[in-house]
């Protein structure tokens, strides 16, 4: 599993598909397909596009909650908020060779997302973000340290946890020690897509 994923920004169908084609030929080999709020048609188009993009690239494609969508479409899975559909009735719905990844914030929500079978898990916000409306709270590097701690004394294996919300270049360093997998970047990413290979090489 890549250790950088995408989440896709734009206020638009084609700012997205902008933003998802820079960060293609930049390197970008995990795209998040996320647009809240976009017609129904046009984040169908967008989910389209953004699988034959992805295809091309040899890069994988997940819809952010929409698993009908995902299904329709035959992408390589979704990503499930807290608040959207279940993991457990979502892997009927889209079959076992699917990625369902999922959204946690607590040491609670981590555990649940295991036991629902959550092939990975998004953990976070690691500090405020604008890209998120409902925002749960922010967890800081010692949130990351904390509940990694907690799981560990509970004897629980540590999945595959991705640091998620307002992550840059210059956290990496500090991330890394935590015990997680890998991070989930959207707005510098969007912003400077060469930045790209410099995060690869800090995940190494």
């Amino acid at each position: 599993m890549e250790k950088l994923q995408y989440i896709s920004q734009g206020t638009t169908r084609i700012g997205q598909e902008n933003n998802i084609r820079a960060v293609l030929d930049h390197g970008i080999r995990w795209v998040q397909v996320r647009w809240k709020n976009a017609p129904p048609e046009e984040l169908m188009r967008l989910c389209e596009s953004s699988k034959r993009l992805c295809s091309d690239y040899g890069a994988v494609c997940i819809i952010n909650d929409h698993v009908q969508v995902a299904r329709q479409i035959d992408t390589d899975g979704v990503h499930l908020g807290l608040e959207d559909q279940s993991v457990a009735s979502a892997r009927p719905i889209l079959g076992q060779d699917k990625i369902i990844g999922g959204t946690a914030n607590t040491t609670a929500d981590v555990i649940q997302r295991i036991q629902e079978g959550c092939d990975y898990i998004g953990l976070g916000p690691l500090r405020f973000t604008v890209t998120k409306e409902k925002l749960s709270p922010v967890l800081g590097f010692e949130g990351y340290i904390n509940i990694i701690d907690e799981l560990q004394s509970l004897k629980i294996e540590i999945p595959k946890i991705f640091a998620i919300g307002g992550i840059t270049l210059d956290d990496i360093e500090l991330l890394q020690p935590t015990g997680i997998y890998g991070v989930a970047v959207s707005g510098q990413i969007t912003q400077d897509p060469s930045l790209i290979s410099q995060f690869k090489k800090a995940l190494q």
